[in-house]
């Protein structure tokens, strides 16, 4: 880690008034001491972000995609160190924290990439004849200041989702990383400080604020911001919403994302799936699968290959690259997601798959009841639920029963299968024959129902974070 000590916050790094310790949860030694915030710090940063509001708002093209471009640069330089970095913070294993650096990268490279095709377009008004003889068109212009407030999973990559589509739409923002994880944020916050200060840019463009509830609070309920992006769980991201109303919203919340089996699906490529999907990060994805839905003709042979795959999955020490399972990020967690398990087992479900030890390991649950919180909610671990239909209708009508509606797919031989789960099934994304976890950070990514609203991608983030400005100009004679 290379940064200075405390917050930074206007053209500084102030000292937090106090700091709390960064716990590796594989072995819950310490990482380090991260300076925590309060609410008098946060309402400087929005005093500070409004201060330069209009600045940065004009600051040209060319200048922002630089910025954008040199942070790319320093984060690819230090990818390693990164990497890192984030299993000790995340607990996540080395080879998804690796994924999450490249993604972190394409995000800001495509943000940089985005700041040329910021613009409006020409509209003809003479489509009456009051509009005859009237010049007509519309421009983006920046939303204002934007509160990003980030999740412990992917710190790295949420805060480059929050940062680098603000700043390509010209917006100063106040990110907030989660308590757990701060430090590879305020990294990369550094980075992208020490680009904006070379480039003759104000540094208050971009700040960052840890702390509890009461700063997040102190943030999204001031009425001079212009945007709150949001990535977490629901019940959060309801209070945020509600909190902050009438400031625009972008909320990226929970799923128990389904990965359908048809009849005529290959079934390798399924179980490969379904492992794959189900277990990486630990299973702490909000797009990693939870419920597999499988057609009850191949359920029988299904579960027979998941079984042969599930003891090849390693478990155990996140710095080793082998690892694909390893600790959540807190006993607290843990002990949830076990307490969830438990329970849908005495309400009629069965373990069909369970690995020992101390780490929470691979499990697969079958038939369990709606009702259940391990069908029904987020488990957000390496736990999938397995439950069979008599038919690929059925299986429609039970990816949707649910609450949540981010991602799901599907996996089939049939095109006709395909476009009817794209046409009938009420989430943000579906993915044929792959993981619903599949996701491109250049596609517009989102949830419908209580898994959201608004969409990420830097194409489409930077669209939300401006408005359009319509002119209409009659020229003199």
């Amino acid at each position: 880690m290379k940064f200075p000590a405390g917050l930074p916050i206007g053209e500084s790094w102030i000292e937090a008034p106090w700091t709390a310790p960064v716990i590796f949860p594989y072995d819950g030694s310490t990482v380090a001491d991260a300076p925590v915030g309060d609410v008098d710090l946060a309402r400087q940063a929005l005093d500070h972000a409004l201060a330069v509001r209009e600045t940065v708002g004009r600051l040209p093209s060319y200048l922002r995609r630089k910025v954008l471009q040199s942070v790319h640069s320093a984060v690819l330089a230090a990818r390693d160190e990164f990497a890192d970095l984030l299993v000790l913070e995340t607990g996540k294993p080395l080879v998804d924290c690796r994924v999450e650096i490249d993604r972190t990268l394409l995000t800001l490279e495509t943000s940089a990439e985005e700041v040329a095709r910021l613009h409006g377009e020409t509209v003809p008004l003479d489509l009456l004849p009051s509009g005859d003889g009237l010049l007509g068109f519309w421009v983006r212009k920046p939303i204002g200041v934007v509160v990003g407030i980030t999740g412990f999973n992917y710190p790295l990559l949420l805060a480059a989702h929050k940062i680098a589509p603000a700043f390509a739409a010209g917006c100063p923002i106040i990110v907030k990383p989660a308590p757990q994880t701060p430090l590879a944020t305020l990294w990369l916050v550094h980075l992208m400080r020490s680009a904006l200060l070379e480039a003759g840019a104000p540094e208050s463009a971009l700040q960052l604020i840890t702390g509890g509830p009461d700063v997040g609070a102190a943030l999204t309920t001031d009425r001079r911001i212009g945007a709150v992006s949001f990535t977490g769980s629901a019940a959060v991201g309801h209070r945020i919403a509600r909190d902050a109303a009438p400031t625009k919203v972008l909320l990226e919340l929970g799923s128990n994302s389904a990965l359908v089996v048809a009849e005529d699906a290959d079934l390798d490529a399924a179980a490969d799936a379904i492992v794959r999907g189900g277990y990486y990060a630990s299973g702490q994805a909000c797009i990693s699968v939870q419920r597999v839905i499988a057609v009850e003709s191949v359920r029988p042979a299904l579960l027979e290959k998941l079984g042969g795959r599930l003891p090849t999955v390693t478990v155990g020490d996140p710095r080793d690259p082998s690892t694909r399972v390893s600790a959540l990020i807190d006993p607290n967690s843990t002990a949830r997601v076990r307490e969830w398990v438990d329970e849908s087992v005495h309400a009629g479900a069965t373990i069909a798959y369970a690995s020992t030890g101390d780490v929470l390991g691979p499990t697969v649950l079958t038939d369990v009841p709606s009702g259940q919180l391990a069908w029904d909610e987020e488990i957000f671990g390496p736990v999938i639920a397995v439950r069979s239909v008599p038919d690929i209708d059925t299986a429609f009508r039970t990816v949707n029963e649910t609450r949540y509606g981010l991602h799901a797919s599907v996996f089939t031989s049939s095109l006709d299968t395909a476009f009817a789960a794209i046409d009938r099934l009420e989430v943000g994304g579906v993915v044929i024959n792959e993981v619903p976890g599949f996701r491109s950070d250049v596609m517009p990514y989102g949830g419908v129902k209580d898994s959201g609203i608004g969409r990420e991608g830097p194409r489409f983030a930077i669209e939300e974070l401006t408005t359009t400005r319509m002119a209409i100009i009659r020229p003199r004679p």
